[in-house]
Order: structure tokens, then sequence, then C-alpha cells
């Protein structure tokens, strides 16, 4: 099946009834869109469509034939191009490292597949924009591996903020401090080559900053930044083996490509000024995603560490004002999808049957819902500007695409 379609292709009749899925690249995340498919219909039983894994591919034949053996796929293939013009396969999870995204992508949407790419989808903004032109074009729906908006904290926080209930907000402060790059024996993965991951930290890690402050206050409309390098030389790791958190002893040294650490002074169009960092060198955060946002009538502050907790100062402003903290409990979000009741601790992979259910959910419904490709591009233009910044040394506008129609009509 070639050229365009609409949402209710392939296997699938106005929305209902299975949908078959395909999977390009069986390393950890694969392996948790695969988990996803398989929870999404436990946890959200009115959701009328059921997945099907229909064909897995890996250029490591032993991790495809995994995919088959252990995942539950029908089929296995160390090439990539089998599942996306599988007859079967009617959307497609593209877990590959970056520099596989946009050819993968455009394939699948040429194909008329709908797809569940992670981020930051292309490795810089060229990419990202291509791959969004496809998916716009063939009128797919799609799916962005920004899994920490969902987390039910997080959608309360947005919620008080976006009702006014912390006032007009003065100033926010975005981070992501990460530890897997802080040993200097960490291998040198994809991720630390510009040529198969593109930027660096900007990429991996401030691309989620990014997405979760535009998310909660709206687009950044300019900033200022700097890079920098701390770790110039890392064992070599052969591709297809291990992840970036792998320690390497003795090993050959090979140069890194991309920055370790970026930080940006960030402008919003409505006003609200702040700071956005990300390291993947921390030594003691392990995997801070955190935000603090102040207003003029309260503030809200949360940290992925502590991610079923919310701090939050609401109410009448007084000497002992201060934060209260707010356990996850139903009512916050996607929380009662998972637990019955206050208190009980939602999980990363989660997270990821969230995403799952948002991208089926657009399938069936026709309206594109959670994180897409334009939510990938407008993150894209930010990092775009950032990167411009820290060699201009001046402050730089975010250059905003008009060019692209959101599928079905939805928000992201």
């Amino acid at each position: 099946m070639t050229g365009k379609t609409t949402p209710t292709a392939g296997n699938l009749e106005r929305g209902r009834g299975p949908i078959g899925v395909g999977l390009v690249g069986v390393g950890w995340m694969g392996r948790l869109h695969s988990q996803s498919y398989r929870r999404v219909n436990y946890h959200y039983p009115e959701l009328s469509l059921r997945p099907k894994l229909v064909i897995a591919a890996d250029l490591v034949k032993e991790r495809a034939q995994l995919a088959a053996d252990e995942f539950g796929y029908e089929e296995w293939t160390d090439e990539w191009q089998r599942v996306v013009s599988h007859p079967d396969v009617d959307l497609v999870s593209i877990t590959v490292p970056n520099y596989l995204h946009r050819e993968v992508a455009e394939a699948a949407a040429l194909n008329g597949k709908h797809f569940w790419i992670e981020k930051p989808a292309g490795r810089d903004l060229d990419e990202t924009t291509a791959i969004a032109s496809a998916a716009c074009a063939a009128q797919v729906f799609t799916a962005v591996g920004f899994n920490y908006r969902y987390v039910p904290a997080v959608q309360r926080a947005r919620e008080l903020v976006q009702t006014g209930q912390v006032g007009r907000v003065n100033h926010a402060r975005g981070v992501f401090f990460n530890g897997y790059g802080a040993d200097p024996r960490g291998a040198l993965s994809w991720r630390f080559r510009r040529s198969l991951g593109g930027s660096g930290a900007l990429g991996d890690l401030m691309s989620h900053t990014v997405d979760m402050l535009q998310y909660i206050l709206g687009p950044v409309e300019s900033v200022s930044g700097l890079t920098s390098m701390a770790i110039r030389q890392r064992p070599k790791l052969p591709m297809g083996v291990g992840t970036h958190f792998a320690i390497v002893e003795n090993g050959e040294l090979l140069q890194v490509e991309n920055e370790d650490y970026v930080a940006a002074l960030v402008k919003f169009g409505s006003g609200t000024v702040g700071t956005c960092e990300a390291s993947r060198i921390s030594v003691g955060p392990q995997c801070q995603l955190a935000f603090d946002i102040y207003g003029t009538e309260g503030a809200v502050s949360w940290d992925f560490e502590r991610m079923n907790e919310l701090r939050a100062c609401i109410g009448p402003a007084g000497p002992a004002r201060g934060y209260t903290r707010l356990l996850a409990t139903p009512g916050y979000g996607d929380y009662l999808h998972f637990q019955p009741g206050p208190a009980i601790a939602m999980s990363y992979d989660d997270l990821k049957v969230v995403e799952a259910e948002r991208f089926l959910r657009s399938i069936a419904t026709g309206r594109q819902l959670g994180a897409g490709v334009l939510s990938a591009l407008s993150t894209a233009e930010v990092l775009a500007a950032i990167e411009r910044a820290a060699k201009s040394g001046l402050w730089e506008p975010v250059a905003r695409s008009d060019k692209f129609l959101e599928v079905g009509g939805g928000v992201e």
C-alpha cells in the first residue's frame, strides 16, 4: 500500500477491532513500546482498538527473533523495510537510533502507516521538519515520546497553572540533570556521535525540558544559550550492543562529537521568562527532570525522581505560606486507569502505556491527541534557536513554521 491514507486504513474499520503493529528497533525502548501495546487494553478497556503484534525488525537478528519468541510478534526480520510495507501493519513504532528516524518515518508515512516515534524525532530541525511534513502530507496520526507530560502530578500542575490558580506566571525553571555520562568510562554509544544522534544533551534531554515547559506555559518566543563538553573521549561501543548506560573498561577511546551540558534563558510569548538546563554528566541527580513555576498567587514544583508527588503553594498570602506536598490521586490525569486509591506509585513504564492509549485513540477517533510530530517540531524549533544562540552569543528568535495543519483537526 502506498500513497495517502485515512484514519481507517488497513485492518481498521470505523476505528474498531484489531490494529496491526509493526516495530522497528528491538532495544530497550522497543521492548517498552511492545509491552505498552500488550497492556493498553487492560488499563483502558473502553479503547475500541486492540493492538495485534504483527512484525518486528532489528539489524541484530538475535534481537529481532527475540521479539517473536518473547514479545509475541508473529514475524521477525532484519530488514525494517518489510515492516513499513507489510499489508497487515497499520501503525509502526520507530525505536531505532536517531540517524534512522527520518528514513523510517518517511517510508512509514508513504505506505500509509501511522507511527509512534521516539524524541527528538529528527537529529536536527531540518530532519524533524521533514518527518512532520511526511506525516501531514500522508494524513497519518503520530505519537512522539514526550511521555513525562503524562505524569498525573504534571497534569495537575498544568491544570493549576492554566486555570489561573497560581495567578499570572512571572518566571519558571526547567531542568533535566542525568548522570548516565558522568563516568568517563561510559561507552561512546550512538548518542555521543553527532552523525548518529545529532546533538547531545540538547536533543536527548533538553527536548523533554522544553516540551514540558511549553506544554504547561505555551510557546517559547526567544532564547539565549550556551553549551559545553566536559568529557571529550569515551570508550568505543559496537552498534547494537549494550545501552548508553554501559561502562567499558580499558576500551579504545574515540572522540565525543556533541555537548554534555546546555543552558538557556527563555522568553515565552505570554511574557513569562525563565531558565532551562540539561546535563548528561551530573553527579548526584540520576533522572532529575524537574520544573518550578512561580506566579503572582502561587507556585508549583515537580521532580521526576519523586514522580508521584507535586509541591504546590496555592491560597491567600501570609507569613507562614509555603509548599504543600500533594500525592497523586484519582482525579489527577490518567491516575485512576492504573491505581484505585491515592499515593500508590505509578512508574515510567506506565507513562508509555498512556502514550500508547493517546496514539491509538487518535487513530480510533480521527483526532490527533497527545504529543505528535507537531509537538516534536515545536520543540525542535526551540532547540535550533538555543544552538544558534550558543554559537552567536546573542538572543535568538524561535522561527516557527506555519505551513502544517493538524491531522484530524485536533490539538496536541
